[in-house]
């Protein structure tokens, strides 16, 4: 039975309930303000497309430094100072930790999304979404295997509060980047990165959800992790919630505007639909991130808490977003000629060394009695 926490849903449930059901509903109309179809919100998506517009990789249709991921560390970081939650911390296998995020960002874009796109490509009716959800799970399964078996990769330990800002100053560059728009920063004219709200609404829209997820530990692995593991519903009330207001959302946009729900396999908005990879590509991706302690937003928000070890992941998914399209691992989204998409030319390679990687350091990383 999965446990329910004694006084009552609403005292338990409630706040994380809500918060999650208002950061679904933002993630769906950030696709109406002018983000892509079913990508209001893709962390490790977003990340590629900052990746891009560093000149880290030569996808010219992916280039953009993405408001919403700055907002999410300033949220985080706004909201652990003010609650005296800010803890500077790091040292806890942080190079495994940098190659976790790798290989969890060449997971992801052999699927085409991480798993809060995951969620938002079934609200608008992607049902390759399905497989990749039953791919995260079984990749999530594993990972709570290791954690029974006493994989733990280090305690972290407080260091100089100076350590903790380094994030925080890297994002506040970025933001002035995207403002300032300098020739040496790359912006795409066509394709998913030309695709954007306003930088002011995408910043505010980011903030209120990183507020959101720092105050309620929302994380779209850990929920069913905590489901599998310790039969915990907290996390995964969260999740649902999400999934609901990006749902609703899209409904009544869909009913109004047009355009929001496309129910289907072929011709879905940057998807693939090759169903063995899929299902690899966020199994790989669940295991990372349960290794790694988190989704990228959760990981996103505790570098805003000061952890660097989670910054560390970061720059992990920032470069295998960029090692993904430099060495044609991504996969291409659905166009008119070939409306099932197209697997990256290597990149069941790179999932199936991704596999070997993180399985040697789950079953070499355990504590023993």
């Amino acid at each position: 039975m999965v446990q329910i926490h004694t006084g009552g849903f609403w005292k338990k449930y409630g706040f994380i309930t809500i918060a999650g059901f208002i950061m679904g509903v933002l993630a769906a109309f950030l696709v109406y303000l002018g983000n892509p179809k079913n990508m209001g919100i893709c962390v490790v998506c977003f990340y590629r497309d900052i990746a891009g517009a560093l000149g880290l990789h030569r996808a010219v249709v992916v280039q953009y430094i993405r408001p919403e991921i700055l907002g999410f560390l300033f949220g985080a970081l706004i909201s652990s100072l003010i609650f005296r939650e800010f803890r500077p911390r790091g040292g806890s296998a942080p190079l495994v930790r940098f190659f976790l995020g790798v290989f969890a960002a060449i997971g992801s874009l052999v699927f085409l999304g991480c798993p809060i796109r995951m969620l938002l490509r079934l609200a608008g009716g992607d049902l390759n979404a399905v497989v990749g959800l039953l791919g995260l799970l079984t990749g999530i399964l594993v990972a709570v295997y290791f954690l029974r078996k006493g994989f733990n990769l280090g305690a972290a330990r407080s260091v100089y509060s100076s350590a903790g800002w380094i994030m925080c100053l890297f994002m506040l560059l970025l933001l002035f980047f995207v403002i300032a728009k300098p020739p040496f920063i790359f912006f795409s004219q066509k394709g998913p990165g030309s695709q954007h709200a306003v930088i002011a609404v995408s910043l505010i829209a980011g903030i209120i959800v990183g507020i959101l997820a720092q105050r309620t530990r929302f994380c779209s692995c850990g929920a069913w992790r905590d489901l599998f593991l310790v039969r915990d519903a907290y996390l995964f009330s969260g999740v649902a919630a999400f999934f609901l207001g990006a749902l609703i959302t899209n409904l009544i946009l869909n009913a109004t505007v047009g355009g929001f729900i496309k129910v289907g396999i072929l011709n879905q908005p940057v998807a693939q639909a090759n169903q063995l990879w899929n299902f690899l590509g966020m199994a790989l991706a669940g295991l990372c991130f349960i290794l790694a302690g988190g989704c990228p937003l959760r990981q996103t928000i505790m570098a805003g808490e000061g952890d660097i070890d989670s910054g560390v992941f970061v720059l992990g998914i920032i470069m295998g977003a960029a090692f993904a399209h430099d060495f044609m691992l991504a996969s291409s989204g659905a166009t008119a000629q070939n409306p099932a998409g197209t697997l990256g030319v290597y990149g069941p390679l790179a999932v199936i060394i991704g596999f070997i990687f993180v399985l040697w350091v789950a079953f070499t990383m355990r504590e023993r009695a």
